[in-house]
């Protein structure tokens, strides 16, 4: 049996991930790029960027933020965070990159006067009167990324909406009722981007936790049906996943499977109980990272973008002092960075299951009274199957049969494995 088609993996280039990677020397910053995007590295082949600001920047902004009320955004520019930080990263990805890589867009919060509460954050919802701005929005950042050598892939339709919609952060966001978000982008988003030499840009809805799909995806698409006509795909966030199922997806899969999932956004310290922000060496995170990856993939996830792809030492720098952690953690005194256990359990996806590879069904027939081994496996563009074990219990041995080819495995403890082989069928 053969399901979704894999994207790729990759990490976020935020005003703080770029800012630090420049904090370093030269040599270094080429080591950093190296480690994650090159055929020496993980070799990634994706990126998230901000469209503007958000809570990853040394402070709250927007772009066109003045004059206000410039409807038709006449003095739309990109910022010093772009052409200082941002840009430069990007180019250096996309020398070294072992692949085309694609970049994924979102905004956090439009400028402060396009919105009813006329603040950064809070409870804010988008003005009527700016819902076609609000797309010339998107098109001018995809049209001047361009202009710097860079092309977009996709955007997604405002990031956490939740957040905006009931004022859950105090760090800048946009909320939308489904109605409304359905309306922009069946009259305003959709045919801005279709229209335009960007017209094969891919829009991503939701772009929040799991548990928001079948309001932005499934009530939508029936609110307004001609939504279907522009939404390439959904966008899924990490933060709610071990309180909702990952069968949720399958409401997307099961019901439009011309629709792709994609994983856009994950990190580990971020919620309150956690108090160690940066957890240098931590093997928990990483298997935390582990499990969710192996659990998207199984239903349907055709990638999985982590949040910064490097912070400083604090978890930072972010304006709302929402630090994280990072699997790549920057000691810019010290002319240091680490990688963390987060950043090879990312290898053990990136590095292997190549865009285009797809996923296989895998039986696993279990022992009695022995635990489960989680896992996913690809058939890759290059005629391989690659299998990805997490053994999270003591040493083990395991048989893996494909085909009229078998080989035994010895698990470590807590580990995970990644075997590629060509298989005989």
């Amino acid at each position: 049996m053969k399901y979704q088609v894999a994207e790729g993996f990759g990490g976020a280039v935020t005003d703080a991930a770029s800012i630090n990677w420049k904090s370093l020397p030269e040599v270094m910053q080429q080591s950093l790029i190296d480690s994650y995007y090159s055929s020496k590295g993980l070799e990634y082949n994706m990126i998230r960027v901000p469209i503007g600001g958000c809570d990853f920047s040394t402070h709250a902004y927007a772009y066109n933020e003045l004059p206000e009320n410039d409807i038709d955004l006449l003095n739309f520019n990109l910022t010093s965070e772009d052409f200082e930080f941002k840009i430069p990263m990007i180019r250096s990805i996309n020398r070294v990159a072992t692949a085309p890589v694609h970049i994924v867009g979102t905004t956090w919060s439009p400028p402060i006067w396009m919105k009813t509460n006329h603040n950064i954050s809070g409870y804010g919802r988008l003005k009527k009167e700016y819902f076609q701005t609000y797309a010339w929005y998107h098109y001018k950042f995809i049209e001047q990324y361009a202009a710097q050598g860079i092309s977009i892939w996709a955007i997604t339709t405002t990031n956490e909406p939740i957040d905006g919609f009931f004022g859950l952060a105090r760090f800048n966001t946009l909320g939308w009722s489904i109605e409304d978000m359905a309306e922009w982008i069946v009259k305003n988003l959709g045919p801005t981007i279709r229209k335009s030499k960007f017209k094969d840009v891919k829009i991503l809805t939701c772009d929040d936790q799991r548990f928001t799909i079948p309001f932005w995806f499934n009530v939508m698409v029936r609110s307004n049906p001609k939504a279907l006509d522009y939404i390439d795909g959904v966008g899924v966030h990490f933060y709610a996943d071990k309180l909702v199922p990952a069968s949720i997806l399958n409401v997307v899969s099961n019901t439009h499977p011309d629709k792709f999932i994609l994983a856009t956004e994950a990190c580990e310290g971020s919620f309150p109980w956690q108090k160690l922000k940066v957890d240098l060496g931590s093997w928990p995170r990483a298997v935390t990272y582990i499990s969710d990856i192996l659990e998207d993939l199984n239903h349907n996830v055709v990638g999985w973008i982590d949040w910064n792809l490097c912070l400083n030492t604090h978890g930072g720098p972010n304006w709302s002092e929402n630090y994280v952690d990072s699997p790549i953690i920057v000691d810019a005194i010290k002319n240091e960075f680490y990688k963390q256990p987060m950043f090879y359990a990312m290898g053990h996806f990136s590095k292997f299951i190549k865009r285009g590879s797809r996923r296989i069904e895998v039986n696993e027939i279990k022992r009695l009274f022995s635990s489960s081994v989680k896992h996913v496996g690809f058939l890759t563009p290059d005629g391989t199957v690659v299998l990805v074990l997490l053994n999270e219990g003591e040493k083990r041995i395991v048989s893996v049969r494909c085909g009229k080819k078998k080989a035994v495995l010895e698990l470590e403890a807590k580990s995970v494995t990644t075997m590629e082989f060509y298989c005989v069928l």
